[in-house]
């Protein structure tokens, strides 16, 4: 445990915008991301053993999982009941369908002396009310063993609510440092208290291959292991390169993933998985050469940087990745599907007799309409099957495929080229939302990492719909997302080192209205959310002035 490392002075509660200054610190309201709109009330609801949580058939599920999330700290079994006429002290948690203005994500929470009420047109609104409801309740509550001495009560308010954007996702990596199952459940925990609904789960990279493909064994067997990986900043001359001498690797079997995304699902997380390709194809060249374009045997990528090994263009080669997303799409519900299609080195294809020969072929002007070619394929496969395609800004060039969504990461130009071009976008740009970017000019105070500087304070200034974009195309911006690259991150603690509080601050920027956001005012309240953070065992880096 540690001490949270600033101060910024009483919380504030709202209404419609407006500031309201709580009257003591045991009263405060410090709920992150800051709801639409929030009228406190006279009195304090106090949750005993003998509270009722009441539901209805489309909440008996939130019911038990909220007594799961209530019980540990309280020590309070409480009992969940759907027949019968709500009474006593209560919780009731309800699906209306008159609240539709709220959206598939709203919801209305309604606090009174011995009586909660959580309402909400769908299922998703009626959790997300009860992250809200968790954050009322002392710190404390997030305790996973019984906590005695704490009175069990949540300040009297109303809270209506609901999301800016549909697309509110957190990226993480875990080809370039594997992560196990572990903690990608206590991330996905971390999502869902934010009212994050995306999880970008980044499953093969030149590092590593992390997903079990039973009609390709050899994608786990050879390339989910490196035999050791470099030490310390990337460097171009490979003599001067140091390396820990040992051997790191690791992936999740199908049980794992479905355990994942079912864990995900319940928590109205939806899992996007992203297959690479064309590019950023190493691990899978190594343990397949035949992927590739010199029929050499090549290892599984030691040390970062971009691989020039790419998939080659044959038909064989999209059959086979259709191959692997017809597995994955057993594993994984989404309707996105993120095949990648960045940095795909294209120094192979033009050297290649064979590429170069399959540019004539199929009528093409050069190697980027190859790679268009090639995502076209993937795209018409995908689109077969009912799902959509996703991938990173690199897809626009030589012509976007036309189903395509486009993930922009090189700042906002190419979401800008494919909003106005009808296509949908999630803004991810490095400028703004890559949490592998230093969080302080002063390195040498901070752990290594791949660069930049991206301080909270800049990420909560994050605007994702461009001032650029004329009116007619802001439709197409679903939403944005933060990037964790794992180059400098070998284990869990550091990638919550690296993603918190800057994730909180993001979920804000996603879920409330613009003219509602305030930073000051967002950093009083993130100072009983790092206490919250320090419950749930998070390695966050330390607010400072």
């Amino acid at each position: 445990m540690r001490l949270a490392a600033a101060i910024f002075g009483a919380t504030l509660i709202f209404t419609q915008g407006i500031p309201l200054r709580a009257q003591r610190a045991g009263s405060t309201v410090s709920i992150i991301p800051r709801p639409a709109s929030l009228v406190p009330r006279a009195g304090r609801f106090t949750l005993t053993p003998r509270t009722v949580i009441w539901v209805d058939r489309g909440t008996a599920t939130l019911g038990r999982q909220l007594a799961g999330y209530l019980d540990p700290a309280t020590g309070f079994d409480l009992t969940v009941r759907t027949a019968g006429t709500p009474a006593g002290n209560r919780i009731v948690l309800r699906l209306d369908p008159a609240l539709a203005r709220l959206g598939d994500e709203g919801y209305l929470l309604d606090v009174r002396p011995g009586v909660v009420s959580i309402r909400a047109p769908k299922a998703a609104g009626v959790f997300y009310g009860m992250q809200s409801l968790r954050q009322l309740l002392p710190v404390e509550i997030f305790r996973e063993a019984h906590v005695t001495g704490v009175n069990w009560t949540a300040p009297a308010l109303r809270i209506e609510d609901s999301p800016r954007f549909a697309w509110r996702g957190m990226h993480l990596d875990v080809a370039r440092h594997f992560m196990p199952k572990e903690f990608v459940k206590k991330f996905i925990d971390l999502l869902a208290l934010h009212k994050m609904n995306i999880f970008h789960w980044h499953l093969t990279e030149d590092q590593g291959w992390r997903i079990a493909i039973n009609k390709y064994p050899r994608l786990t067997q050879v390339g989910a292991w490196r035999k050791e990986t470099v030490v310390g900043p990337n460097v171009r001359d490979s003599s001067q390169r140091v390396f820990d001498g040992k051997r790191h690797g690791g992936f999740y079997t199908q049980d794992d993933v479905r355990e994942i995304v079912a864990y995900a699902k319940a928590r109205f997380v939806n899992v996007v998985p992203e297959i690479e390709m064309p590019g950023h194809a190493q691990a899978a060249i190594s343990a397949y050469p035949e992927l590739g374009n010199t029929g050499t045997q090549i290892g599984v990528r030691t040390f970062w940087g971009v691989s020039e090994h790419i998939l080659n263009p044959e038909n064989k080669t999209v059959a086979f990745m259709q191959g692997v997303l017809g597995e994955v799409l057993t594993l994984f519900p989404s309707r996105f599907i993120h095949i990648g299609g960045d940095e795909a080195v294209k120094t192979q294809w033009k050297s290649s007799p064979r590429a170069q020969e399959r540019i004539r072929e199929l009528g093409l002007k050069d190697e980027h309409e190859l790679q268009s070619w090639f995502i076209r394929q993937i795209d018409t496969y995908l689109t077969q099957q009912g799902r959509r395609l996703i991938g990173w800004d690199e897809i626009l060039e030589g012509g976007l495929a036309p189903n395509a969504t486009v993930m922009s990461w090189r700042g906002i130009e190419g979401g800008l080229a494919a909003a106005r071009a009808g296509h949908d976008v999630v803004m991810a740009p490095n400028t703004a939302v890559y949490f592998d970017y230093y969080q302080s000019l002063d390195k040498a105070t901070e752990p290594l990492a791949i660069g930049g500087f991206i301080p909270l304070d800049s990420v909560y200034a994050y605007e994702p719909v461009p001032a650029e974009l004329e009116p007619q195309f802001v439709k197409h911006i679903l939403g944005a997302q933060g990037q964790l690259w794992t180059e400098y991150m070998p284990n869990g603690k550091h990638v919550e080192y690296m993603a918190f509080p800057r994730v909180s601050a993001l979920a804000e920027v996603l879920w409330t209205a613009k003219n509602a956001r305030d930073f000051g005012e967002f950093r009083a309240r993130l100072e009983t959310h790092l206490r919250r953070l320090d419950v749930l065992d998070v390695n966050y880096r330390p607010v400072r002035p």
